[in-house]
């Protein structure tokens, strides 16, 4: 008689991604091959701007919204808590958080709106004892640790952008007006930042003790989490700031037509285009405002408002017969008389055409700059992932394949940037070797839309006039700014 014997089942492993953006926080729990096991989400509260320039989170809210979400995804989680291993820290980035020396806030968090964020740092409250991001502070709010990424430090920082360490040289500490004592200790993504307190545990639902791991700014997790690698990929992020993005491992400092900014991986960096600044927020502005009417004709469909207006605007030709959009709804900084523009109405004209035309102008400014930044690279894209909440619109796709000229894959993670969180996490807590191995077990392809050659070629077109309205724009926006500002 033989006895045979099992040996036990592996547990199974789960980590929590945290991506708090600049419209909400969303928390989800996925597994080591990236199947989400649990969501939750929050909205952020509108901002509080008391005065031209500045721009807030409201009281604590980063912190109360992540609370919020963290305990819905808790809730739709159906495993064992004991099996969750660890989270992945994500913020907005371009914040600026100014700390008391227990690690509150000494004054709300600045937005990456706020023109404060772009100068130096000035020391105007004596309560004031560290100066951080957004990661910083939340992360401090996880773990008592006064310690943050080093990978989500863009701006005026003294980082070094080659080592990806504090500075040594005075000269550049000066500049930004914060003294060495007052910088948080830098780690690297996948390095861990400590593990989750009692405090924080009641707070977020995550069992206290499970380690918290560095992650990079939001757009380069999100980047992870579409799996983007190859430089011959373009990465368009539908948020409220829309940009296209190529990776490599360069820094690359006298760039014309993008900037370099920190990737997820070590020491490598992600290139940006230049953007639009309140780029899906837009397509929001425009939904609400049809208001009611709008909302009735949805229901009556058995639609949500915007598959309502997706599925309306895709019975509008290409082109919007000659309507154009131009997405200044948040002039830049350097040119802040700036207005949006809605050109070349006539009587074929209403409001599908009006939302077919915005979507448009994000997909057209965004090949424009993309173009500019692969020229400058020396590089050809092939193919073009599309995230963010835009990205569940058919339509988006199939105009950014259009545009681009190539196909276009939609993410499947619904939380890029979320699964981006896991995999640092995953990566730094040793379920997998590095990046490249974790991103293929936890990276799966969404659908591709292929692009019409007659729509490209109607777009190419298109887009030399598109190039040039600002030319024309700007002289009469000039003027209406002394009146209106």
């Amino acid at each position: 008689m033989t006895s045979t014997s099992t040996a036990p089942r592996p547990r199974p492993r789960y980590f929590i991604g945290i991506d708090n953006g600049s419209q909400s926080s969303k928390v989800t729990v996925l597994d080591a091959h990236g199947r989400v096991a649990g969501e939750g989400r929050a909205a952020l509260r509108p901002y509080d701007t008391p005065r031209p320039g500045v721009v807030e989170h409201r009281d604590d809210d980063l912190w109360t919204s992540i609370g919020t979400a963290s305990r819905a995804a808790m809730a739709a989680f159906g495993g064992d808590p004991a099996d969750i291993v660890g989270v992945g820290l994500c913020t907005i980035r371009f914040c600026r958080a100014v700390l008391k020396a227990d690690g509150t806030l000494a004054q709300p968090v600045m937005s990456w709106m706020d023109a404060r964020v772009g100068m130096p740092y000035a020391h105007v409250d004596r309560e004031a004892a560290y100066v951080t991001t957004s990661s910083g502070y939340i992360s401090h709010r996880m773990t008592g640790n006064f310690r943050d990424t080093a990978a989500n430090y863009a701006g005026i920082w003294p980082l070094d952008s080659d080592t990806w360490q504090w500075t040594d040289d005075d000269a550049e500490l000066a500049k930004s007006g914060i003294p060495r004592a007052m910088l948080f200790d830098l780690v690297l993504p996948g390095d861990i930042l400590g593990e989750v307190t009692e405090a924080a545990a009641r707070h977020t639902g995550i069992p206290a003790g499970v380690p918290v791991v560095a992650t990079a700014n939001d757009k380069a997790v999100e980047a992870l989490g579409c799996g983007l690698r190859a430089p011959d990929t373009l990465l368009v992020s539908l948020g409220t700031y829309v940009a296209g993005m190529a990776t490599g491992p360069h820094n690359l400092r006298n760039a014309t037509d993008f900037w370099t900014n920190y990737a997820s991986v070590p020491h490598s960096y992600l290139y940006e285009s230049g953007g639009v600044r309140r780029g899906m927020w837009t397509v929001s502005w425009y939904r609400d405002l049809l208001g009611e009417e709008a909302a009735r004709s949805a229901r009556a469909a058995g639609l949500p408002a915007e598959d309502h207006l997706n599925a309306e605007a895709a019975k509008v030709p290409p082109g919007s017969e000659g309507l154009m959009t131009v997405l200044d709804w948040l002039a830049p900084g350097d040119a802040p008389f700036r207005k949006g523009s809605i050109l070349g109405f006539d009587g074929r004209h209403g409001r599908f055409h009006i939302y077919r035309s915005i979507l448009e102008a994000l997909a057209m400014t965004t090949h424009d700059t993309a173009s500019r930044m692969a020229f400058e690279l020396g590089t050809e894209y092939r193919e073009v992932i599309v995230s963010g909440g835009g990205s569940r619109s058919d339509l988006l796709l199939q105009i950014h394949a259009d545009v681009h000229g190539i196909p276009a894959h939609r993410a499947a993670a619904a939380s890029a940037a979320g699964l981006g969180s896991a995999i640092c996490a995953a990566v730094g807590l040793g379920t997998y070797a590095d990046f490249d191995e974790a991103v293929d077990a936890m990276v799966r392809p969404g659908e591709t839309f292929l692009p019409s050659e007659e729509n490209h070629d109607l777009y190419r077109r298109l887009e030399e006039v598109y190039r040039d309205v600002r030319g024309h724009t700007d002289a009469i926006y000039r003027r209406t700014y002394e009146v209106f500002g």
